[in-house]
């Protein structure tokens, strides 16, 4: 590789055995290939650093999500790029199917099921979350006909590129969601996943990781500790945390502490964080 370029490993689809084509004469690698698109079809995929069953996760891919393929091993690993936000690791290959129709409608509801049939009295076969990416090719009473089969209530989407204003009200549905590492889902998502997931739905492009959203996301405003100053929506970054200011008294974020997405009082989580060795970092404006 080239002495003289910085690439962030987590963004950037090398590895000393294998790279992507775009990458050529950029990074030194054996073999480089050019991606396949193709689509996940699992409710959520996990995004792991190694290709090991009891690897850390680190990313989350949704129902829906359009990823870049570049390798495919024999034991059901597939090295993958996230279109949406350009993460790069392992998911399993049967979570990843050839692309479809392109996806006209988003899960707008927390999570949705999906019926076998127009009838809510019929078992679902699975659980879609918010953010998940549907293909609508009909409609049948109540219901939008997904393509490949499968019902969901067409009260629970919205149409793909539709946004909602207030990504502090969406981040605020998932009170109460389980904190999980590298969790971007209704039934579990970690700090920084609840803030992309949010502004995404707000019409706002947004880094996976809460460094690369303090390093992208809106301009650093000073805080000198006055809890007025601070703004509904401003994100409040610590080493490896981000949290979002719901009113200049309220936190709103996902942490591990209560293992859950919570409501904080703002003064009670700084001392708390601060107590625990942590400064607050950075205040950054949308």
């Amino acid at each position: 590789m080239s002495s003289d370029v910085d690439f962030d490993p987590r963004m950037t689809p090398f590895r000393p055995d294998l790279a992507a084509a775009h990458l050529k004469g950029v990074v030194e690698a054996e073999r480089f290939v050019e991606g396949a698109p193709y689509r996940v079809v699992a409710t959520r995929a996990g995004l792991t650093r190694t290709p090991e069953p009891g690897a850390s996760l680190v990313s989350e891919a949704l129902f829906g999500e359009a990823v870049t393929v570049y390798e495919m091993t024999m034991e059901g690993w597939a090295w993958v790029q996230l279109d949406g936000d350009g993460y790069v690791g392992w998911m399993s290959s049967e979570a990843l199917a050839a692309p479809g129709r392109p996806a006209t409608h988003r899960v707008s509801a927390l999570r949705t099921p999906v019926f076998p049939g127009p009838s809510i009295k019929l078992p679902p076969t699975e659980l879609l979350s918010f953010g998940s990416q549907i293909a609508v090719v009909g409609t049948r009473e109540r219901f939008a006909v997904l393509e490949g089969g499968g019902f969901v209530f067409a009260g629970h989407l919205a149409p793909r590129d539709s946004v909602e204003p207030d990504y502090v009200e969406i981040a605020s549905r998932f009170l109460g969601a389980a904190y999980l590492w590298g969790g971007r889902s209704s039934l579990g998502l970690d700090c920084s996943g609840l803030v992309q997931v949010a502004l995404a739905a707000s019409g706002r492009a947004c880094p996976r990781d809460s460094d690369m959203q303090e390093a992208a996301l809106g301009e650093k405003v000073a805080f000198g500790g006055d809890l007025a100053t601070l703004r509904r929506g401003d994100l409040l970054f610590w080493a490896g945390h981000v949290g979002i200011v719901e009113d200049p008294a309220t936190l709103l974020h996902a942490t591990a502490h209560f293992m859950s997405v919570v409501r904080e009082p703002l003064a009670s989580a700084l001392a708390r964080i601060e107590a625990s060795g942590t400064a607050l970092r950075s205040v950054r404006r949308l």
